[in-house]
């Protein structure tokens, strides 16, 4: 035990390398620290077993039952002259006498070991090592106070010493055998390697494995806290069911760890969901804070492995724990998932000893912040989520065995150099630790960075009506609707209180050292495909922080998984800024059939809306977008190390020439460059009156080309022509064609954009007729690249 009270929740020590978790019964001795307690037992079992044979009979006599006959009752020889305690060295060297008799029953040493007479050295040193266990466990027994733990370490050596006196193999009898859940936590953790990691490239997803060892490793040698500690830390749990799992582990793996006798099995492999979902929370946040108190000790080429790339990963791995949906635990995740099953043994395999957190089996380093589907907005769908609806979301980028599959484009670059161009910028010994965020840095990239380190989380939170009561998440309810009512003075307390707690309402909340201090309530109706945005606020002394524009992406990602792609918020005149930055326009997406009568217009505001890509990870997209600027600014620096030739300076500009031909620049060619914009002059005026003909029956045949199909009319739009001093529409278009005008592509194209420019001169950008000119534009340049008028 870790204690004198028991075992103490607790990981093996993460700044001492080699370290191992706490003999069982260990407490108050001499070198009770883990590797004291197995190492002396291992040193004990191998003097033992050099010992000579007189020896090793002694040693079992006392726990062999007396075969004289007469029907002895003695049950183990006692030496009239029992070792003093502690033995004394001059003691261990004396000779073994067979012929003495037993203080019990005065018959022989002889007489206790006849059966051992044609036994083999092999099966006598077995029975020796189940010896050494028995007087440890006696030990445990007299030293244990917690009754749970005493009452296992007595079973334990009632079922040893049977087994001597039946020198048979101790067999655990129970009502159910190993493993006790299925999929093993091993092997959940392994489907959420496979469901999370699957398309990155072999290098950045070994280093995920690493992260997984890692993980298993700890879990490993975890020392679970007893029931009764249990109770009182969490007095709403199922008892019944921790006590059953503490049990199985003290038998199957935490005891046989040291009692060598006793069948060992990895707790990774033998228990499942309900034990890891019983020890995470307490786990992650030991971890984390033994880290970040240790983190001087930690080895450079470590310190970002640990500090920053590992509290993600449990991040996201703590919400496939807890979520009531998440697939990994599912018995056939496998044979939904594309290309197959990676043996669990290659993809993980738990060391045979435990290590401290930052040691790993391989040198392969991590860079998380390039997958973009390691985004801790996964976070969200959070084991605080009440309610949790929906599949969990698929990776949308494709696997690696499908990159072979993709088509080529013209102009594409090769994989290979990309690859290579990555490595040399996704080192993480490469990007330097601070806290310092250059003016170009993305919105939320300082918020994104504290959520790493733990300093901020994100919780989905909701009231229930069918759940016990949770005391932290009504806290948070309660903090919310403070954070609500102080930022938003004009709305009604009591109107924020009833949404707040509503249990149809969810609300992401922004937690920090234990408080709410930013939340975004909505209502998801999944029927009509969207979801209102209720509330969005963050506390006032922590705002310009990147919190809001972090929340809205968590947000995003909790609805793509939800399969709910539209937002819509009614902003007043001070939110529209903040909605405008996080992609919200006033150009609604969603038909308004579907939302008419399900939300509530609210006076003042003005109806917004957001289209969510599921292809995009939010969370992580500031990430992608610098990280992609940084491979173009390699491959250019790169393309001009290439060209080694250095041409003089333009000296025409001197002489008074006042523009060249940028073809006739020297050297320019060289560089890759082409002329572009020049379009294909079609000569044959029939061919051209052809081509222009059927673009035009195109675009008039389009849906938002209504409002341009004759000239406005002055009745209609009063001072039109005022303001337009060119008119244009597509009737006038029609009689210009037919009288063969446009004896060039460039003149019609003049009037077709003349059409769209008068149009948004005139509208204003939120009118019917300005939406329809983009559309339209956008519709008539496809048709002109089509027909190869200008270049794609």
């Amino acid at each position: 035990m870790a204690d004198s009270a028991g075992i103490q929740q607790g990981s093996p020590a993460i700044g001492a390398a080699g370290s191992v978790p706490a003999a069982p019964g260990a407490a108050g001795t001499e070198g009770s620290g883990a590797a004291g307690g197995s190492a002396r037992i291992a040193v004990k079992k191998a003097q033992l077993r050099s010992s000579p044979r007189p020896k090793k009979l002694e040693k079992l006599g006392v726990y062999s039952s007396c075969k004289a006959e007469g029907a002895c009752k003695c049950n183990g020889w006692k030496s009239q002259n029992p070792p003093p305690t502690p033995p004394r060295t001059d003691h261990q060297s004396s000779t073994v006498n067979l012929q003495e008799p037993c203080r019990s029953c005065s018959h022989t040493l002889g007489d206790h070991v006849t059966h051992l007479e044609n036994v083999s050295e092999e099966e006598m040193n077995r029975l020796l090592g189940i010896v050494l266990d028995v007087e440890y466990l006696y030990t445990c027994v007299h030293k244990e106070e917690d009754a749970d733990t005493k009452q296992v370490y007595f079973s334990l050596f009632k079922l040893l010493r049977k087994s001597i006196l039946q020198m048979g193999k101790p067999m655990l009898e129970a009502q159910e055998s190993p493993p006790f859940e299925k999929p093993s936590i091993e092997q959940g953790v392994n489907n959420f390697v496979q469901y999370k990691f699957s398309h990155l490239p072999s290098k950045e997803r070994q280093t995920i494995m690493e992260l997984a060892k890692m993980f298993l490793n700890q879990i490993n040698y975890w020392q679970l806290e007893t029931p009764s500690q249990r109770r009182q830390r969490v007095p709403n749990d199922d008892a019944a069911g921790y006590k059953a799992n503490y049990t199985r582990w003290l038998c199957y793996c935490n005891v046989p760890q040291f009692c060598d006798s006793l069948p060992r099995h990895e707790t990774t492999q033998i228990f499942g969901r309900t034990l890891l979902r019983s020890v995470f929370t307490v786990m992650r946040k030991q971890l984390l804070e033994q880290a970040r108190q240790e983190k001087d000790k930690l080895p450079p080429e470590k310190r970002t492995l640990i500090l920053t790339h590992f509290p993600k990963f449990l991040s996201m791995l703590e919400e496939e724990v807890y979520s009531h949906s998440s697939p990994i635990w599912s018995q056939d995740f496998l044979a939904g998932a594309s290309g197959g099953q990676i043996p669990i043994h290659t993809v993980i395999s738990p060391p045979p000893v435990a290590r401290p957190l930052y040691y790993s089996t391989s040198p392969v380093s991590v860079d998380l912040s390039s997958c973009g589907s390691i985004s801790p907005a996964r976070k969200t769908a959070s084991v605080l989520e009440p309610n949790p609806v929906g599949e969990k979301r698929k990776p949308s980028e494709p696997l690696p065995h499908e990159e072979n599959k993709r088509p080529r484009v013209v102009g594409d670059i090769p994989m290979e150099l990309i690859n290579e161009v990555m490595a040399t910028i996704t080192d993480p010994a490469a990007i330097p630790e601070t806290s310092l965020l250059s003016a170009h840095s993305a919105r939320d990239e300082a918020a994104r960075l504290e959520e790493r380190r733990g300093v901020i989380e994100f919780h989905v939170i909701g009231n229930s009506l069918n759940q016990k009561p949770n005391k932290r998440i009504l806290m948070w309810l309660v903090g919310l609707q403070n954070v609500f009512s102080h930022q938003l003075p004009r709305m009604p307390k009591e109107y924020i209180t009833r949404l707040v707690f509503d249990p149809k309402h969810k609300t992401l909340s922004l937690i920090k050292d234990g408080r709410v201090i930013g939340g975004i309530c909505f209502r998801m109706f999944p029927s009509q495909g969207f979801t209102e945005i209720v509330f969005c606020a963050v506390t006032s002394n922590e705002q310009v922080k990147g919190y809001g524009t972090h929340l809205m992406n968590h947000l995003k990602e909790y609805h793509i998984k939800h399969e709910i792609l539209n937002f819509l918020t009614y902003a007043d005149e001070y939110a529209i800024g903040y909605f405008k930055k996080q992609g919200f326009s006033k150009d609604i997406k969603v038909p308004k059939a579907k939302y008419v009568g399900y939300i509530k217009d609210y006076e003042g505001a003005t109806l917004m809306g957001c289209e969510l890509n599921p292809s995009i990870p939010y969370t992580e997209f500031s990430v992608i977008i610098k990280k992609q600027k940084e491979i173009i600014k390699k491959l250019i620096e790169r393309k001009q190390a290439q060209i080694r030739k250095v041409y003089p300076g333009l000296s025409c500009f001197k002489e008074g020439v006042r523009q060249i031909p940028i073809e006739s620049i020297p050297g320019i060619r060289e560089t890759g460059w082409k002329p572009i914009g020049k379009g294909k002059e079609l000569k044959d005026p029939d061919q051209l009156y052809s081509t222009l003909k059927t673009i035009l029956q195109h675009v008039k045949s389009h849906q938002n080309a209504w409002p341009f199909m004759e000239p406005v009319k002055k009745n209609e739009a009063p001072g039109y022509y005022q303001v337009i001093r060119f008119p244009m529409d597509l009737k006038t278009m029609s009689e210009r064609l037919k009288s063969r005008y446009y004896t060039t592509r460039k003149l019609f194209m003049a009037d077709m954009q003349r059409i769209f420019t008068n149009c948004r001169e005139y509208n204003p950008p939120e009118s019917e007729y300005y939406k329809c000119a983009n559309l339209l534009e956008k519709f008539f340049y496809t048709k002109i690249k089509e027909a190869g008028l200008i270049e794609k």
